[in-house]
């Protein structure tokens, strides 16, 4: 699925000839008419008719849908995405998948990750276990102990608000904790705080406290959720490699497939995760030097091959004389084309999941969800 903003020009269909002499009334109504129908076809719905259309692509036993679809709806406007059946299809099956449209959706034994969180770090700063018990057993903002609280804490945004008491109030919190707070994600799309906040520019709600209390609220989880899963071009062809690229990261499909492309080229196994070089390290990863060892027949340099591997977070890698390369030498080898794109090879890696879960897993269950909302977009909804 190719999911753009809409199109905003509109060009008549060819009438050469149509207007003749004897015929000119006839011919002017016939093209007046045809215009008009080509406009109401291209005519972008009104705003309370997308939102009539989410309320009922939404589970009908949800509670308070029609706000879900105000913010759903604000949230595309904002940012010009196409409120097209495929993308609001995708936003709900996403969201269903990570919250079942819950705005904090419980966790499953978060007071002993909270707790096994701040004995992991402890640990490895060498501090006490006693001045750990000692911290927690203080009171906190509210008269509860920190222990207390943690001990009851049932949502990501509970924990949020305990690590930013714990790091302000508490100098072993700062000494643990410093300036991270451990909670990384959250909201109805469970969508990386580190992320929102490098969108937080183009926000278009006030921002009273923080973005990071704004993921939260199911506005701001929604509205950076959807820029996460639509908010980057893409030419796949199927929504499936985009929700992969929702827990793997942006492009994490297409860069499975070219690693692929890579390990059969160049005889090397790669571990098909979609990370093309190493961000936090100017020093060569596997999938860099798989490619140098086919410098020669590319016809390519170190140099060259890196500054290209540097793409590897947007869509015109697709056009870099590497890519086109290395499919090419792969696609000689095999003898067949080869995917341009392929679910990585990713384990989750969580205090959260307590099961052998995998990015592959993530797309098929969203993709699934996203089906079943496609069905019911199409009137054919089977309970």
């Amino acid at each position: 699925m190719h999911l753009k903003p809409p199109t905003r020009s509109t060009s008549l269909p060819a009438m050469t000839g149509l207007l003749r002499p004897g015929r000119g009334a006839l011919s002017l109504a016939l093209l007046l008419a045809l215009a008009g129908c080509t406009a109401q076809r291209t005519q972008e719905p009104r705003p309370a008719e997308v939102r009539a259309q989410i309320v009922r692509l939404i589970p009908a036993r949800i509670p308070d849908r029609e706000g879900w679809a105000t913010d759903i709806y604000a949230a595309f406007a904002a940012q010009d995405i196409a409120p097209s059946a495929e993308n609001l299809c995708a936003v709900l099956a996403v969201t269903e998948q990570e919250s079942t449209f819950q705005v904090n959706p419980p966790v499953p034994g978060l007071a002993r990750i909270a707790r096994k969180e701040i004995d992991r770090r402890a640990d490895q700063l060498h501090i006490p276990e006693f001045l750990v018990r000692a911290a927690l057993n203080l009171d906190s903002p509210g008269g509860k102990t920190y222990s207390e609280r943690l001990g009851a804490v049932r949502t990501e945004q509970g924990l949020n608000a305990i690590f930013e008491d714990f790091i302000g109030m508490v100098p072993l919190g700062r000494q643990l904790f410093g300036r991270l707070n451990p909670v990384q994600t959250g909201g109805p799309m469970q969508v990386s705080i580190a992320f929102a906040e490098s969108r937080a520019r183009d926000y278009p709600y006030p921002v009273e406290d923080s973005i990071r209390h704004e993921v939260f609220s199911r506005r701001g989880g929604l509205y950076f959720g959807i820029a996460h899963l639509l908010g980057y071009p893409a030419s796949y062809s199927r929504p499936l490699y985009r929700f992969a690229d929702f827990n793997a990261g942006w492009y994490a499909s297409r860069n499975a497939a070219f690693q692929d492309a890579v390990s059969r080229a160049s005889g090397i196994s790669l571990e098909l995760d979609g990370d093309l070089i190493r961000h936090d390290s100017f020093t060569p990863g596997a999938t860099e030097l798989a490619v140098r060892s086919l410098g020669r027949k590319l016809d390519m340099g170190d140099t060259a091959i890196r500054r290209a591997l540097e793409q590897g977070d947007r869509l015109d890698f697709e056009d870099s004389r590497l890519y086109k390369r290395v499919f090419a030498l792969a696609e000689r080898l095999e003898r067949k084309p080869l995917p341009r794109a392929m679910l990585p090879g990713i384990k989750l890696q969580s205090p959260k999941i307590t099961r052998n879960l995998t990015t592959a897993w993530f797309a098929k269950r969203v993709d699934e969800r996203h089906r079943r909302c496609m069905a019911r977009a199409a009137g054919k909804s089977r309970k």
